[in-house]
Formats: C-alpha cells, structure tokens, sequence
C-alpha cells in the first residue's frame, strides 16, 4: 500500500513539474514565435512602404489602393543615372547626370524576394489570407496640404493560430495606451513614412 501512495505522489509531483515547467514555457515560446513572425510582417511593410515612396516619387501623391499601387508597380520604370564629372569643370566640383537606360520598378525593389508575387505582396503573412489596411489622404501642416499614408497588421491577422487569449490581452494592452494594436506603417495624422517598431 505505502509503495502504490509513493508512485502516486510521483506521478502527481512529475505532472505538478510539467505544468509549472509549461506556465513558465508558454508566455516565452509565444513572445519567441510573434518575434519570428513580426520579422516578417515589418519586411512586408517595408517593401510598401518604399512602393509607395517611389510610386509618389512618380505620380505626386500616395496610391489610395493595392489594386492602384499594383498596376502602378508592373508598368512604372525609374531611370538609371550615371553621374560623371563635368569635362570643363576643372575644380572638379560640377558633374553632369547621364541617363543610360531604365529599369522596371518591381524588378528593382522584389528582385532578391524568392517567389514574389503580387497578391502575396498585399497579403499578411500567417494571416490565412487576410490583406493588409492601406489608406491614403492628405492633412495640412502648417497651412500646407501633405500627402499622407498608412499600412496596417493587427495582431489578430498576423498571429493567427497562436494562443488566443494572449493575443486578446496583448489588444487590451495596446488598446489601453492608445496605441495601434499590431504592426503599422505611416501615419494618416503625421507626415511620417516611419513604422510603430522603428
């Protein structure tokens, strides 16, 4: 009898040091996991981000859509400049910009992406799918119109499949300190192109 209690009471200490052991465990696999992920999503942002940059470059403004933005990508080619010093310059301090041909946009800025296309390019990774927010507008600075714009992720997209009441109370936490609940770049208020993680 006292042998059976003994392995009992062992069972019960091993399984008592398995959950202490995953409640500690748990929080760091999550926090290791959204890390991992959030690599990815910020480099997604990042190629918008400078999609949009050049786009503007190009056209003046913002593109309001992915669709807009997408079209704009496959057509839209920026110069290739070779600056040489000006000949008749002999302090050597003028040079002379030459255009020696012109490359796609895309090919440009997706060329070392394995694979790109461009509905991944819109869609968030580990999301299911799941497209990111794009907006864009204009907001005046100091009685100048600026043009402006924003991409977003939340959490519930792009952690998707991973604890569900972390990721609720990661939102509250956010959502406390009114501050954007996931991975955003840009801003509709500022005239900043930085991300939430910079």
């Amino acid at each position: 009898m006292k042998k059976i209690v003994q392995v009992i009471l062992a069972v019960i200490i091993i399984g008592l040091g398995y959950l202490v052991y995953e409640s500690i465990m748990e929080p760091v696999r999550f926090k290791k996991e959204k890390s991992s992920r959030e690599k990815v999503v910020i480099q997604k942002l990042k190629d918008i981000r400078s999609s949009q940059v050049i786009y503007k470059q190009l056209k003046g403004s913002y593109a309001t859509s992915f669709d807009t933005l997408i079209s704009f990508l496959k057509v839209a080619e920026i110069p290739v400049v070779k600056i040489i010093p000006d000949p008749t310059d002999t302090t050597y301090t003028r040079t002379i910009n030459d255009t020696v041909g012109f490359i796609n946009v895309a090919d440009s800025l997706f060329s070392k992406i394995k694979n790109f296309s461009f509905t991944s390019f819109k869609t968030i990774p580990y999301s299911g799918g799941q497209f990111f927010e794009m907006k864009a507008d204009t907001t005046e600075r100091g009685g100048v119109k600026v043009h402006v714009f924003e991409a977003k992720a939340p959490f519930t997209a792009y952690l998707k499949g991973m604890d569900e009441q972390t990721i609720f109370n990661l939102n509250a936490k956010f959502e406390d300190i009114e501050k954007y609940p996931g991975l955003k770049v840009g801003s509709l208020i500022e005239p900043s192109t930085d991300g939430n993680w910079e």
